[in-house]
């Protein structure tokens, strides 16, 4: 088991790892839209926070090993549903092409710091992990 870290992405705002890759299996803590420059949460809403979110969830991938190509599951995190089908064409953005990751979305209040999106996921890292 070994943890990643990227100065690319936010640092823990907890006790936790950015990531943890095992067994060929890379999982990621959940990213919220903290500019990884800042630490603070960025403005203009949903749709400027998922990019930021998915953003900082690529680079933790990436530097984990793996790439958004390889991701296998994710879970989204959103604290209104009716944000759901603006986070779904930003999302599409950074998994065009089929097959898409598994997902389950989850209406969820009191995200940490206030976010509005917060996004984790399980990718691949080895090639006889592909799917």
């Amino acid at each position: 088991m070994e943890a990643i870290h990227t100065s690319g992405a936010p640092s823990a705002i907890a006790p936790y790892s950015q990531a943890i890759r095992h067994g060929g299996l890379l999982y990621t803590c959940g990213q919220i839209a903290l500019d990884p420059a800042t630490g603070t949460l960025v403005e203009g809403g949903v749709e400027a926070q998922a990019h930021q979110a998915l953003k900082n969830l690529q680079t933790v991938v990436e530097a984990g090993g793996s790439s958004m190509d390889r991701v296998i599951k994710t879970t989204v995190y959103v604290a209104d549903m009716a944000d759901y089908a603006t986070v779904n064409a930003i999302y599409l953005q950074y998994f065009p092409t089929a097959p898409r990751p598994a997902r389950s979305a989850v209406a969820a209040a009191g995200l940490p710091l206030g976010t509005l999106i917060e996004i984790d996921c399980i990718a691949a890292c080895r090639q006889d992990y592909q799917y």
